[in-house]
């Protein structure tokens, strides 16, 4: 049963980059960026629009009741390829803001979604959804959503990109699914990143390269599940989910990765779990 004073959180999609699917990816499933907070009393929270969405959307009303809110970190595929197969929206009177950061060159979070969900690259147009969207643009923002109170942080990455931290009653939960570890491999963060983070109860972070394979990869964007352990335990975090895995790892490389990691964990005081599709814990 479900404690009142709990946040639940859902796992709908736990890889980076792309898709993927195989025996061979069965336990921690294939699907791009998608978590969900059910809040007591609150409406849905998720963070990101990858194809995890669509299982998300398939939990919700269809019947044009469904209130929700998503905080997106960035505008590549496997972040937003979700958002028109989203089912909620494809009725009447449904409602779905998106929080999201706006691009150097000034186009907003709805300017790029509009942009991309028409034709040629979709049969039709966002605009031409049913469902009511609107579109927030944040960055170094704080804003609440009802009783639930959000820390949005641009953190390195390949192009504008947040993360966030979402508090309620005490409970915090902070979101990074793509953040650059310094190129040199050292440990190093951010002030926004370190803020975000403070002291929360979970932190879901990427972890998608090995350290072998950072040098090589040092550019792209990620950091290893080192790098994300080292960042929760310098920032007194509780917990670690170990995310946004690389879609050429199987599932016994991921349980590698995290079994190394949890042992590391331990001894700096941060429980380590890695992240996997359909996995619901409390917090």
């Amino acid at each position: 049963m479900k404690s009142q004073d709990a946040v639940k959180v859902t796992f709908y999609g736990v890889r980076g980059s792309t898709p993927c699917n195989g025996r061979d990816v069965e336990r921690y499933g294939g699907n791009t960026s998608c978590v969900a907070l059910d809040i007591p009393e609150c409406d849905p929270i998720v963070f990101d629009l990858g194809t995890g969405l669509r299982y998300f959307g398939m939990d919700q009303p269809n019947d044009g009741t469904f209130r929700g809110h998503a905080l997106l970190t960035h505008l590549h595929w496997d972040h937003t390829q979700g958002l028109p197969f989203f089912t909620p929206v494809l009725h009447s009177g449904a409602e779905f803001d998106l929080y999201g950061p706006p691009q150097d060159d000034g186009r907003s979070i709805r300017d790029v979604l509009l942009a991309t969900i028409r034709p040629p690259l979709f049969p039709i147009e966002l605009t031409m959804f049913p469902g009511t969207m609107r579109f927030h643009d944040v960055s170094d923002t704080d804003f609440t959503i009802g009783d639930v109170s959000v820390k949005a942080r641009l953190i390195p990455h390949v192009g504008p990109t947040c993360g966030y931290r979402v508090t309620w009653n005490d409970t915090s939960i902070a979101y990074l699914s793509d953040h650059q570890m310094p190129y040199d491999g050292s440990m190093a963060a951010s002030p926004g990143a370190l803020e975000l983070i403070d002291g929360c109860d979970l932190v879901v972070h990427d972890s998608q390269y090995l350290a072998s394979e950072f040098a090589a990869k040092s550019t792209w964007g990620h950091c290893t599940a080192e790098y994300a352990l080292w960042l929760a335990a310098e920032a007194g975090a509780k917990r670690l989910a170990l995310f946004h895995h690389d879609p050429t790892r199987c599932d016994d490389a991921v349980d590698y990765i995290a079994n190394s990691v949890v042992r590391k964990g331990e001894r700096l005081g941060v429980e380590v779990f890695a992240a996997s599709e359909g996995l619901t814990i409390e917090v």
